[in-house]
């Protein structure tokens, strides 16, 4: 497959989409679904994010999909023996539908969307706004990562078997996204911040709408 230069100190090379399943210790890192963007001629387009399920000493969901991927989501999590009881926290990378459509299945969840955190009807202070992570726990993350929208967040975790990998939401369309993401975003400057800081500290990264991709620095 080609690669992709990002800038002068990174690469971007998709991976096959077999490559959806990322083994580690704690955590492991499976993409249930890979979202998509698709321009239609009457200039609408068909969107859907990913979603991505991280096991470990907590089962994390990150993005749910839209609304109407609600059995889907539910079927695939059944194969893979969860239940909506037994996910721990739900990430949700920004507020649009096409990311947190599925929330309401997850009510016994503590629930992260942008930077809010809740538990139920009570909600817990954090200084993801103040640009500090948020940490789950010594191998997982939460991430400001603004930009797309002004509370974006992505979640890392770190000791897979490919290293590091960020679910970065719309921070990356997809793999080869430099004509698209600048018009999908509400601040481009700071975009490219979260972009760059993401490339620099990630080794595989799973975008909203695309499969995942690895990164070689130079």
């Amino acid at each position: 497959m080609d690669s992709k230069v990002v800038s002068g100190l990174f690469q971007t090379v998709p991976l096959s989409a077999s490559e959806l399943d990322f083994s580690g210790e704690p955590y492991s890192v499976s993409v249930l679904k890979v979202g998509y963007c698709l321009p239609q001629s009457d200039g609408t387009f068909r969107a859907d994010g990913t979603i991505t399920l991280i096991r470990g000493p907590k089962t994390i969901l990150v993005d749910t999909g839209g609304p109407w991927d609600r059995d889907f989501l539910l079927k695939t999590l059944k194969e893979r023996g969860v239940e909506p009881g037994d996910i721990n926290l739900v990430v949700g990378t920004h507020g649009h539908s096409d990311h947190i459509g599925n929330l309401g299945l997850f009510t016994e969840a503590q629930i992260i969307v942008g930077y809010d955190i809740s538990e139920g009807d009570t909600y817990r202070p954090s200084m993801l706004a103040h640009g500090h992570v948020y940490c789950v726990d010594q191998h997982t993350s939460v991430v400001p990562s603004p930009g797309h929208t002004g509370q974006d967040v992505s979640v890392q975790v770190k000791g897979t078997s490919v290293g590091t990998v960020l679910v970065a939401g719309d921070l990356f369309e997809c793999c080869s996204d430099e004509d698209s993401w600048r018009n999908l975003s509400m601040n481009t400057a700071v975009q490219e911040v979260s972009r760059q800081e993401a490339l620099r500290t990630s080794d595989v990264i799973i975008p909203g709408h695309g499969p995942p991709f690895r990164v070689i620095r130079q």
